[in-house]
């Protein structure tokens, strides 16, 4: 069985903000926030459409994401409060990769 491992930084794939970010809840709707207020959701969905069509082109079958974050986050996310309390949940790219099929760990996992 062979297999092989590729890094692919979600930050680096589009115009992911520094500042600090975290996901809140507009009924239904999943809006990524940062720390001072503005609304980055689209720069997370298009780093998590971009995370997409790379794991399709190097046929991926699983990805370890960085657990908690608004982009990678799988199981839990910060709950877009900033003060580090945790909801269930899971970020942009970890909920777009397992909707088309991809094993999601966390580097802890």
């Amino acid at each position: 069985d062979h297999r092989d491992l590729h890094s692919f930084p979600t930050r680096r794939s589009s115009d992911l903000p520094r500042v600090p970010c975290e996901i809140v809840f507009d009924g239904d709707i999943k809006r990524v926030i940062n720390k001072e207020g503005e609304d980055v959701t689209e720069n997370f969905v298009e780093g998590a459409k971009k995370t997409l069509y790379i794991a399709k082109v190097v046929g991926a079958k699983a990805a370890i994401l960085k657990s908690k974050s608004p982009s990678c986050g799988c199981g839990q996310i910060y709950d877009g409060t900033f003060t580090g309390k945790l909801i269930e949940g899971n970020g942009i790219t970890c909920e777009l990769l397992n909707d088309n099929g991809i094993e999601i760990y966390t580097e802890k996992s």
